[in-house]
């Protein structure tokens, strides 16, 4: 470990990363990036209509970094974002339970992608970035089971991007799933703590 590391931000208001980073042992400060993340995406698109979907959460989860990093030029900011991908749409967040409704009909049946991508950044500058995808199959559920799901997760639908947290009652909508579970749950972990060894910021 080098002898003075460089503190750690982690550039989102994201409950989830926040404890897979403290659960893994690692010390972080929390300061959640002010970027307008629809611009980013009609920028990206408007340029390249064919742009992967991948490319989007690797340039939104390195436009957080450095948005925190312009901030905090000594620290080492960990940007991250997570998109939905299925048969070429790309899903967001949903504004409304029935915007939830529409979005897991619209993915019933169906195997989508979870782009889960992590940036680092230091003075503004991206230093690294990575991306893994999970695949994940939801079963033609009923109605009844939706609803069932709905009025058990409430509002929480509206936080989640596809409107479900696997790690929730959303897991019983479920058929198939492929992928690791940190990329599931929106940050790769794995590459993520092996780019923080091979820096000497946690011990090799």
């Amino acid at each position: 470990m080098a002898l003075n590391p460089p503190s750690l931000v982690l550039a989102s208001s994201s409950a989830t990363r926040r404890t897979m980073l403290e659960a893994a042992g690692v010390a972080i400060e929390v300061r959640p990036a002010d970027v307008d993340e629809a611009a980013i995406r009609d920028r990206l698109f408007a340029a390249d209509a064919s742009v992967s979907h991948e490319s989007v959460a690797l340039t939104l989860a390195a436009e957080k970094a450095k948005a925190v990093s312009a901030e905090k030029p000594d620290a080492l900011i960990i940007g991250a974002d997570q998109v939905l991908s299925c048969e070429g749409r790309l899903f967001e967040k949903p504004g409304s339970v029935e915007e939830a409704r529409d979005q897991l009909l619209a993915l019933r049946g169906r195997t989508h992608a979870l782009h889960s991508a992590v940036a680092l950044a230091t003075g503004s500058v991206i230093s690294w970035r990575t991306t893994e995808t999970a695949r994940l199959t939801l079963r033609a559920f009923s109605e009844a089971a939706l609803d069932w799901y709905l009025a058990r997760a409430g509002d929480a639908v509206m936080t989640s991007v596809g409107a479900y947290r696997i790690e929730g009652p959303a897991v019983q909508l479920f058929e198939h799933i492929d992928g690791d579970h940190t990329t599931i749950l929106g940050l790769p972990l794995l590459p993520l703590l092996a780019e923080l060894r091979r820096r000497e910021v946690l011990l090799t």
